[in-house]
C-alpha cells in the first residue's frame, strides 16, 4: 500500500464544506414549517413530524449506513449516498401529500448521514500530526452547516418559496460530491466480512476500547447540556423581563457560529496539549457559563458572553474527544465515529428533554441546576481519567 500524501488546504476545505452541506439538511425544514403546513393544508402537529422524521431517517442512517465507510470505498460511498440524497430532495418539492412528504424527509435525514463518513475520511486521510487541526477544521464546516441552515433555510423561504430550500440544497450536495470524487484520493476498505458482521463489530469498538468509551460519555453528557440550554433559551428569552421575538433570540446563533470557528483551533490544540488537560479547561468554560447566568438570570450582557462561552466549551470538547478517537483503530474509523456519534445523538436527546422538564418543574433556577448536573458530571468523568492516568505513568516510571 503506498504511503498517503499529505492533504492540501484544497481538500481540507472540501470536506469541511462538503460536511456541512449534508449535515444542513437536517435543520433546512426548521424555520420553514409554517410555509410548508400552508403548501399542504396541515396543522402545526402534523407538519411537525416533518422534523422529527428527519431526525429518526439520520438516527437510522447513523447505525445502519455510516459503518459502511469500513467496508466500501469512502469516495464511493459519499457519492451513493449524495445521489440518493439528491434524489430526495428533489422529492421534497414534488410531493403533494403529507404521507409523500414524512416518506422523503425520513430519507433526507438517512442520506444525509454522508457528514459521518466524511469525518472518518478527513481522519484517515490525516497525518497522525495534524489529525486534530484537520479534524477540527471538517468539524467545524459540519457545525456551520447545522448552524447556519436555519439562517439560510428562512432568508431563501422568504423570498424564493420553501420548495427553493430543497432545490439549492441539490445543487450544492450535487456540487460537493463532485468536488469529493474529483480531488481526494481513493482509499481501500478494511472490513471483508458481511454486513451484519460489520453492524456486530461497530458494537464491539465499545468494548475494545476505553479511551471511547470514556469519549462517549463525555460528548454525550456535554451535548445534553448544549441541547438542553438551546431549547429552553427561547423560553427564558421570549419571557418576562426580556419578552424578546423570535428575530432577537435567533441573532444568539450568531453567537454559536462564533464558538463553531473555535473548533480548528482546538483541535490544533489537540495535536500538541495532553486531551484531558484540555477538557478540563472546556468543560470549564461550560461550567463558567453556566454559573454566570445562574448569578445574573436577566442580564442580556451575561447571557452573550455565556452563550459564546457555552458554545466555545462545547465544540472544543467534541473536537478533542473526535481527535482522540480517530487514533484507535485507523482499519474502524467509521464503526468508531458511528457509535461515537450514535451517543451524542441520544445525549443531545435526553439533555432536550430534560431542559424542558426542569423548565416546567422550577423555570430557569431549575434548568441551571441541570444544565450543572450536565457539565459538572462531564468534568469529574475527566478529572478522574486524568488522574488515574498520572497514577498509571508513575507506577510505570518506577517499574522502569
Amino acid at each position: 500500500m503506498q504511503p498517503i500524501p499529505e492533504l492540501r488546504k484544497i481538500q481540507v476545505l472540501i470536506m469541511a464544506t462538503a460536511a456541512g452541506v449534508f449535515a444542513a439538511n437536517l435543520y433546512y425544514n426548521q424555520p420553514i414549517l409554517a410555509q410548508m403546513a400552508t403548501s399542504f393544508g396541515a396543522t402545526e402537529s402534523a407538519i411537525g413530524k416533518v422534523p422529527v422524521l428527519t431526525q429518526a431517517g439520520y438516527g437510522v442512517g447513523l447505525f445502519f449506513l455510516a459503518p459502511l465507510g469500513d467496508m466500501i470505498e469512502r469516495r464511493r460511498l459519499i457519492a451513493m449516498l449524495g445521489v440518493l440524497l439528491t434524489l430526495a430532495l428533489a422529492a421534497v418539492t414534488l410531493v403533494s401529500g403529507m404521507a409523500a412528504l414524512l416518506v422523503v424527509s425520513f430519507l433526507v435525514g438517512a442520506f444525509s448521514v454522508a457528514a459521518q463518513v466524511i469525518m472518518p475520511l478527513a481522519a484517515t486521510l490525516a497525518k497522525p500530526e495534524q489529525r486534530g487541526k484537520i479534524v477540527g477544521t471538517v468539524f467545524t464546516g459540519l457545525l456551520i452547516g447545522i448552524l447556519g441552515a436555519r439562517v439560510v433555510g428562512g432568508f431563501v423561504a422568504e423570498y424564493l418559496g420553501w420548495q427553493w430550500v430543497y432545490a439549492l440544497s441539490a445543487v450544492l450536495v450535487v456540487g460537493s460530491v463532485a468536488a469529493i470524487w474529483t480531488c481526494l484520493p481513493v482509499l481501500p476498505s478494511h472490513h471483508d466480512g458481511s454486513y451484519g458482521a460489520l453492524l456486530r463489530s461497530t458494537l464491539q469498538q465499545v468494548v475494545r476500547f476505553a479511551v471511547l468509551r470514556r469519549a462517549m460519555l463525555v460528548a454525550a453528557l456535554v451535548f445534553g447540556a448544549f441541547c438542553s440550554f438551546w431549547t429552553t433559551l427561547t423560553f427564558h428569552l421570549s419571557g418576562a423581563p426580556f419578552h424578546y421575538g423570535s428575530d432577537i433570540i435567533g441573532l444568539f446563533g450568531i453567537l454559536a457560529i462564533a464558538g463553531a470557528l473555535s473548533a480548528k483551533l482546538f483541535g490544533k490544540l489537540a495535536d500538541s496539549w495532553p486531551p484531558l488537560r484540555t477538557q478540563i479547561v472546556t468543560i470549564g468554560l461550560i461550567v463558567a457559563s453556566i454559573v454566570l447566568i445562574q448569578i445574573l438570570p436577566f442580564s442580556l450582557g451575561a447571557f452573550v458572553v455565556a452563550t459564546l462561552l457555552l458554545d466555545v466549551g462545547v465544540q472544543a470538547t467534541q473536537v478533542t474527544n473526535i481527535a482522540q478517537i480517530f487514533t484507535l483503530d485507523p482499519t474502524a474509523h467509521s464503526r468508531i465515529n458511528t457509535a461515537f456519534v450514535t451517543t451524542v445523538f441520544v445525549g443531545g436527546a435526553i439533555g432536550t428533554f430534560a431542559g424542558v422538564a426542569a423548565w416546567s418543574y422550577g423555570g430557569w433556577a431549575a434548568v441551571c441546576w441541570q444544565l450543572l448536573a450536565w457539565s459538572l458530571a462531564a468534568l469529574l468523568v475527566v478529572i478522574a481519567a486524568s488522574l488515574s492516568g498520572s497514577r498509571r505513568t508513575k507506577v510505570a516510571a518506577q517499574k522502569a
